[in-house]
């Protein structure tokens, strides 16, 4: 088992969780009408259709982590068994997501959001284990 895999995708999960709760509680719960599920209360600045589709691709990118993490799981568990190029390519690919996601948090957030060294933590996790 490739300890490195595990932990970077425990570690997808876990901030998958924490983007979707923390997006809620802090960003969208006071944006939603009582017993909705999708926010609707707009500023004069932002349509309800674009709060709408910024709180989808809020949620969107925890279902893409969450599934990223379980893929990770599983070349954690079984990458013995898979073929070494494909693996190679695969890390690869979400490695470079988790380095050019880290980057533009970090950025874009001028580093006052601690997603971006989580997002750092796993690519080099991914690094290490290939």
């Amino acid at each position: 088992m490739n300890i490195y895999f595990l932990t970077a995708g425990i570690l997808c999960f876990i901030l998958g969780l924490v983007h979707s709760f923390l997006g809620e509680y802090l960003i969208f719960r006071s944006k939603r009408s009582k017993g909705k599920l999708v926010p609707t209360i707009v500023d004069k600045e932002l349509k309800e259709r674009h709060l709408r589709i910024l709180w989808a691709t809020w949620h969107l990118a925890s279902f893409f982590g969450w599934c990223i993490g379980l893929f990770l799981i599983k070349l954690a568990l079984y990458q013995n068994k898979l073929d070494t190029e494909f693996i190679d390519c695969v890390i690869l690919s979400i490695t470079c997501t988790m380095f050019g996601s880290s980057f533009l948090v970090l950025i874009g957030t001028k580093a006052k959001h601690p997603g971006w060294i989580v997002l750092l933590i796993i690519a080099i996790l991914l690094i290490i284990g290939n």
